[in-house]
Formats: structure tokens, sequence, C-alpha cells
């Protein structure tokens, strides 16, 4: 299954994360970013599988409500251009808002989200330097998880599944002077737990995963084509 300009759906990625577009990329979609901008830390669950899917409802809805606002401006227009001509016909075909999900172009969204799990605590990004640095040296010679949720919406039907996909990382010693680089580059800063297996410094000194990379990266390619599959 292939998105491109000729398939009857287009494919929306509701994140910003340059991991996330990369690995759709790879799996070979043309898509286009919407991102939901929600406050996440009002979101709370107690387990990490119940956060990560509660996370990625809310950036549906929020999505939504983004191209619902759009929609309503691009009628609004619409609606100023017809009073000018006074073609009071034509104005009351005005489809109501309500009715954005069902007149959607064919259109599947897909939202995630990802936690760290390390010595049963939920971990997402660093909000410092120092928690950044306390993370990486306690993933030193340990294990930690990654909890990831990815939600396919069809926005033409309403279609919505959720769920998640979870990896277990082992280490080996990481020194001290690897997770100072690392905090330098300031990229751990902007990940959960401030977890980069891929990245070049940090890759050597990993023991052992237990499950795919793309997975710990945020967008487990193979529960994403099956929920695409799915929503279709």
């Amino acid at each position: 299954m292939e998105a491109t300009a000729t398939s009857p759906f287009k494919i929306i990625l509701g994140s910003a994360s340059v991991a996330r577009r990369k690995i759709l990329a790879e799996m070979g979609y043309e898509f286009e970013i919407i991102t939901a901008d929600i406050d996440e830390k009002c979101i709370r669950k107690e387990k990490p599988e119940e956060l990560v899917m509660a996370l990625a409802e809310a950036k549906v809805d929020a999505i939504i409500a983004k191209l619902q606002a759009d929609n309503i401006q691009v009628q609004d227009a619409e609606l100023t251009i017809l009073i000018a001509a006074d073609t009071a016909e034509a104005i009351l075909q005005k489809p109501p808002v309500h009715d954005y999900v069902k007149k959607a172009e064919p259109a599947l969204l897909i939202t995630c989200d990802q936690v760290v799990v390390y010595e049963g605590a939920v971990r997402e990004k660093p909000s410092s330097e120092d928690e950044a640095r306390h993370f990486l040296k306690g993933y030193s010679g340990g294990h930690a998880a990654t909890v990831s949720s990815v939600l396919v919406t069809n926005l033409k039907t309403g279609f919505r599944k959720v769920e998640c996909d979870r990896v277990e990382i082992y280490f080996h010693e990481i020194p001290v002077d690897v997770i100072e680089k690392l905090i330098g580059e300031g990229l751990v800063l902007r990940v959960a737990g401030g977890l980069i297996i891929e990245h070049p410094l940090i890759l050597p000194y990993v023991k052992e995963v237990v499950g795919t990379t793309d997975s710990v990266m945020g967008l487990p390619k193979a529960l994403t084509e099956k929920l695409l599959k799915e929503a279709l």
C-alpha cells in the first residue's frame, strides 16, 4: 500500500518528530504534517500504555479541531463572497461545521506518543540538562524500555484505532564523557527519556534491543502498517 498523489487517500502525520518523518518516508509514503500543539503535561495516567494512548487521542482531537477551524475560515470567506453577490440560495448550501469529518476528503491521520520506562517510573522529555544527565547515567550498565502508541484515524469514516508497542533496551556502561557530549549536542533534551539509541555516540554502548529500533525512534513500522490497512 502506497500513498501518493494518485492514491484515493492522503496521509497526515500529526507529529513534528524528525525521526517519525524519516521512518514514514522510509515506508514509502508521501504525507503532510499537521502538529497538535497540546499541553501534554495536562494529561496524566498511571500506566505508561494508558498515558501514551491518551496523548495520541488528545492529539487527534486537537488536529481535527484545527482542521475544522481552517474549514470554517474557508467557508466564511466563501460566505462573504456570496453575500456580496447576494446569492441567498447558495448561502443556504454552506455545510454545517459538525459535518466536517463526513465531508472530509479521504485521509488517514497518524498520531503517536512515547515514554521511557525506567525502574517502573515513566520518563518523558527531560526538563533540563541536569535531568537528562541523571537519565543517561541511570541507563549506564542498566536497562530501560520504550512504550510507543500509534493511533490511525480515518477522517472520512471517523474510524480510529490505537495500539502500543514496547521495546526493552539493555546497556553497557556509558562513559561520562559520552554522556556530556550527548547533552552538549542538545538532541537528548527533545526526546522521551533523553534516549536516542541510534545516535553514533550511544550506539556502541547498546548491549541488546528486544524489539525494533524504529519503535524506539517513535514509530513502529509493522504496527503503523497494520493500523493503516485496518483504517482503510
